[in-house]
């Protein structure tokens, strides 16, 4: 009889021992029975062990499917930094299959893509770096540049996978990728049929397919020879999981990159300020097309001033098409002075305040310093602080009833549910048929818009003041991708609502984003990451009293660990969610081993832990 331990797929337990007849490989996926489930389980084999002194019960069932090596030691690196256990971190990924054999045919492939001098430069970089962050303005041609790098990476008989936000992988981006290379290519994303993602993964155990672009799960697919990973748009959120493992697939493909020695690219116009700290860059400016784009500033309260409906009017009768952004398809609320934009700081942390409306107090969650909803603005002693609600749906009706006679379509995350909506919006208006887009942080995702002149960018301060350290960083970011999109060639106009013009102003205009993350880098120093390390624990329960108990309980054994700091506490943004009461724990530091090590001594089903939190 031989012995094993296992993991079970998608459990927090601990690995548990069972026993077998058979000889087993290490990574041998199989399922078993665990007392009190009625349905068999999904099981990894990861350890040969000698005979317990307890009883052990069977292995029932030895599947076709197995992880390698490289996904076990991956698994155990996400397992002990993202703080989850060896079962949670395997399910992420997609084993392999032992019946099908990989075809090893060679193609050539080629793209006729002619690089200009100043991408060519580029180009040269990425290849001589190894990791490398393509800080490319929009529309200087750095989807050439990732074609190329696959292209010779795919003749060279390897694979690669070009990793985008999901709303980035438009039907355009499949095209250009399907012209060069064909049938081998891939679109992989949570939109895709579970038949058509089995096909896909038909494909890719025979390496027929060599090359998928997809959401981050595309990372974790079993690749012959995996040999480059692109991070398009390496910028955005939404490559850090919101469900266990809360893993970031941008930050997880440079560990892979630099562990096993494989070609990394990130790519942005805005790059993150991590990467830019971190990684080497090469800045390419220069675009295909010349472009004529006006910035105007708006500073009105209301969500459509007269000043944006007369330009969207012209634009209209000019026959160009309209884009309409918003931070959030949802009513977002946010606290600004009336007079001069301002939102009320945290005296101590630098970050905005959060409004508790029944306890008529501004809190900061960061270190849980709490005011008085304040009768004057504290910046500038004569505006009001007011509260401010918009929607998606309320700028779409307001829109229908000022222009009845034209074509204007919601583009947001309620609207488009489905991949067929997406490429029929896109289609139409990229066809005309639509005269308005009005929509939130998917417009601003590499979508080619020939005949957009007009840009309106509303509730933008919103996100400048949010209650983050990273809120001036998303909102120039978010402000600069939205602006990309008008005006792609020839003339195009952006008009900001804000009434922080000043600080839009100078870096829109006077100033490249570059010298943005170099001042933003040292407003972070020994404050914030990329310097120090932050994480979030998360108690959540029925139970409003239990779980501020929880919380409390930890608050004092956190305080007492050496090189990890408390930085805040206490109701999180959103108090009750799901029926749950939610309180939140912030821990800084400069120490990582520290920190995880704190990390992973907490023991508490109501706690959910975010490293490198999104806060």
């Amino acid at each position: 009889m031989n012995y094993y331990e296992l993991v079970i797929l998608k459990s927090p337990q601990s690995p548990l021992t069972y026993q077998s007849d058979e000889q087993l490989e290490i990574g041998s996926k199989v399922l078993v029975s665990i007392r009190n489930r009625k349905n068999l389980c999904e099981a990894v084999v990861i350890k040969n062990v000698e005979k317990p002194s307890f009883k052990c019960n069977d292995i029932l069932e030895i599947t076709k499917y197995f992880y390698n090596d490289k996904m076990i030691g991956i698994s155990t690196f996400i397992s002990q930094y993202y703080v989850c256990s060896l079962g949670e971190a395997l399910s992420i990924f997609t084993p392999y299959n032992k019946e099908i054999e990989y075809i090893n045919d060679e193609i050539n492939y080629n793209s006729n893509i002619q690089l200009s001098t100043e991408q060519q430069k580029a180009f040269d970089f990425c290849e001589e770096k190894k990791q490398a962050l393509l800080f490319a303005n929009t529309g200087s041609g750095k989807t050439e540049i990732y074609i190329k790098t696959i292209e010779k990476i795919l003749n060279s008989g390897s694979n690669a996978v070009l990793l985008m936000p999901e709303i980035s992988l438009t039907p355009q981006m499949q095209n250009r990728l399907e012209k060069v290379f064909g049938e081998n290519v891939a679109i992989w994303h949570s939109k895709v049929s579970k038949k058509r993602k089995n096909e896909i993964l038909e494909g890719v155990y025979t390496n027929k397919i060599k090359l998928i672009a997809g959401a981050r799960s595309a990372l974790f697919l079993p690749f012959k020879d995996l040999k480059l990973i692109v991070v398009d748009e390496e910028h955005d959120e939404s490559y850090k999981s919101d469900s266990k493992p809360r893993y970031n697939a941008k930050d997880l493909s440079l560990y892979i990159a630099k562990k096993y020695d494989l070609r990394l690219i990130l790519g942005s116009a805005t790059a993150s300020i991590s990467s830019f700290h971190k990684i080497p860059y090469y800045r390419l400016k220069q675009t295909f097309y010349e472009t004529k784009k006006r910035i105007l500033f708006d500073d009105s309260s209301l969500e459509l001033s007269p000043k944006i409906i007369n330009k969207i009017a012209s634009t209209l009768n000019n026959e160009n098409q309209v884009i309409v952004f918003l931070p959030t398809r949802a009513n977002f609320k946010y606290q600004i002075c009336t007079d001069c934009g301002k939102s009320v700081e945290c005296p101590f942390c630098s970050v905005s305040m959060s409004l508790h409306k029944n306890d008529l107090a501004l809190k900061c969650h960061y270190c849980g310093y709490t005011q008085k909803i304040p009768e004057t603005c504290p910046s500038c002693n004569t505006g009001v602080i007011h509260n401010l609600r918009v929607g998606t749906a309320e700028i779409e009706e307001r829109l229908k009833e000022l222009f009845p006679e034209k074509s204007i379509k919601r583009f947001d995350r309620d609207e488009i549910k489905t991949d067929t909506k997406l490429k029929s919006v896109l289609n139409d208006f990229n066809n005309n048929k639509i005269d308005i887009l009005v929509g939130t942080q998917m417009l601003s995702k590499g979508h080619d818009y020939h005949n957009v002149k007009l840009a309106v960018v509303l509730g933008i301060d919103a996100v400048l003041n949010m209650n983050s350290y990273k809120s001036r960083e998303r909102a120039l970011s978010l402000l600069i991708q939205i602006a990309g999109r008008s005006g792609r060639k020839g003339e195009g106009e952006v008009i900001v609502q804000t009434q922080n013009q000043d600080f839009f102003e100078f870096y829109m205009n006077d100033c490249d984003y570059e010298e943005f993350l170099s001042s933003e880098l040292e407003f972070r120093e020994e404050l914030y990451p990329p310097f120090l390390k932050m994480a979030k624990v998360l108690f959540a329960h029925s139970n409003g009293l239990k779980v501020k108990d929880e919380m409390d309980k930890y608050i004092k054994i956190l305080k007492k660990i050496e090189n990890i700091e408390v930085v805040g506490f206490g109701q999180s943004a959103i108090f009750k969610l799901a029926n749950k009461y939610r309180y939140e724990i912030i821990l800084r530091s400069s120490n990582i081993k520290a920190l995880l090590t704190a990390l992973h001594s907490i023991d508490s089903s109501m706690a959910t832990i975010d490293m490198d939190t999104n806060f």
